[in-house]
Order: C-alpha cells, then sequence, then structure tokens
C-alpha cells in the first residue's frame, strides 16, 4: 500500500532542490489532436501555456531541467522561452507521452539520482508541491502528489526506477508502472484538488480567467 508521507502543511520554502542531483522533466510532445491546435503555445498568464509550466520549473532550481518536444516542435521552439532547458525531440510523440520519457532518459545527466515529470499542460501545478514532494520523499524510489479528491502530478522517480522508465510502452503507462509498484509508492499530501490539465478547448476555457 502507498505511504503518505505527510499530512502537515507545505512549508514555504523555495530555491533550489537539495535531494542529490535531481532533474526536471517537462512532457510537451503532444499533437494536441482533440484540441485542434497546439496546446503549448496557448496564451496563459503573460506567455503561453508551456512558458508558464517552464517557469514553474526554473522555480524549482533543477540540476537538469529537459523538455521533450514533439508535435509542433518547430513553432514550440519559435515562441516559448527555452533558455535553461535541454529540448529533447520526441520523433514518436503519437505514441503516448511513454515515448517522450523513454527518449528523455538518453538525454538525462548520468549523475542524476531523481527525476521529477511535470506536465507541460498543467498550470496548477505549484512549485512548492514540487518543493514538498523532494523534501518528504524520504528516499522512496517513487513518490507522487496526494490531493484532496486523489493521486496526481508532479511525480518523482528515484534511480532505481530510471530502468523501468527507459523501458515504457503506450500512453497511461506512468500510472500503470504506479499501480505495478504499489507497494513502493510515497504520496506526499498536497491541499487542494488535482490541478487540471488541458486536453480539449473546454479544459482550457476551464482555466482561471485571470491566468490568460
Amino acid at each position: 500500500m502507498p505511504t503518505t508521507t505527510s499530512t502537515g502543511p507545505i512549508a514555504p520554502t523555495m530555491g533550489r532542490v537539495t535531494d542529490g542531483f535531481v532533474a526536471g522533466l517537462v512532457l510537451a510532445a503532444g499533437g494536441s489532436r482533440r484540441l485542434g491546435r497546439p496546446k503549448q503555445l496557448l496564451p496563459y498568464g503573460e506567455a503561453t501555456l508551456l512558458d508558464h509550466t517552464l517557469a514553474t520549473a526554473h522555480e524549482c532550481g533543477f540540476d537538469q531541467l529537459l523538455v521533450a518536444l514533439g508535435g509542433s516542435a518547430v513553432e514550440v521552439r519559435e515562441r516559448v522561452d527555452l533558455s535553461g532547458a535541454q529540448v529533447v525531440v520526441n520523433e514518436a510523440f503519437g505514441e503516448g507521452c511513454s515515448s517522450s520519457i523513454a527518449a528523455a532518459m538518453d538525454a538525462l545527466d548520468p549523475r542524476a539520482n531523481v527525476l521529477v515529470l511535470l506536465l507541460g499542460d498543467q498550470p496548477g501545478v505549484a512549485p512548492l508541491a514540487i518543493r514538498a514532494l523532494l523534501d518528504r520523499r524520504g528516499g522512496a524510489p517513487l513518490v507522487a502528489c496526494r490531493y484532496d479528491d486523489g493521486v496526481g502530478h508532479p511525480i518523482a522517480f528515484g534511480s532505481a526506477m530510471f530502468g523501468s522508465l527507459r523501458s515504457l510502452h503506450g500512453d497511461k503507462a506512468v500510472w500503470r508502472l504506479l499501480e505495478q509498484h504499489a507497494d513502493d509508492l510515497a504520496e506526499v499530501r498536497v491541499p487542494g484538488v488535482v490541478p487540471a490539465d488541458v486536453d480539449t478547448w473546454a479544459d482550457y476555457e476551464a482555466l482561471p480567467a485571470a491566468r490568460r
């Protein structure tokens, strides 16, 4: 059974992550088939949806920041500020996010002992949630956020899981991996509901208007 590592409030500490060599991976390779336009480039705040997610990742001070692109990669490179991030282009993005993870693993710094997975279309994830995930993982090989209504991203993987990440196949593979290793999974309490991701126009319109 999953272990819940904390039920207390998230401490307002930020800055450079301290759990060894920590890499962040932003998954932003989707083709946006259901949306009908590149969701990475949707207006959000003062820039785009992907800009916002990358800003969140930068605020965490990862030792290495990877971003996986695929669909509309050329447009994304032209319009999104990718400075400070190492871009991995996944030509097989149509095979699901697992193909992006596998592609990014080849670019992962050999010193990395933790990888934090972030979704490029999930702007509601706060830097403090990522900070809490790392502060409270306690060396567990798998750590996910436990929100009020369920488990969600971000998810942290210890180096013991890197081989499994390399061999993922198909869509929803990360969730199947968590199910297969349920005994190794730790959960960190994060206030609020699971942050929404953007797959359809209705999803995008449901985001807080103040952020668009």
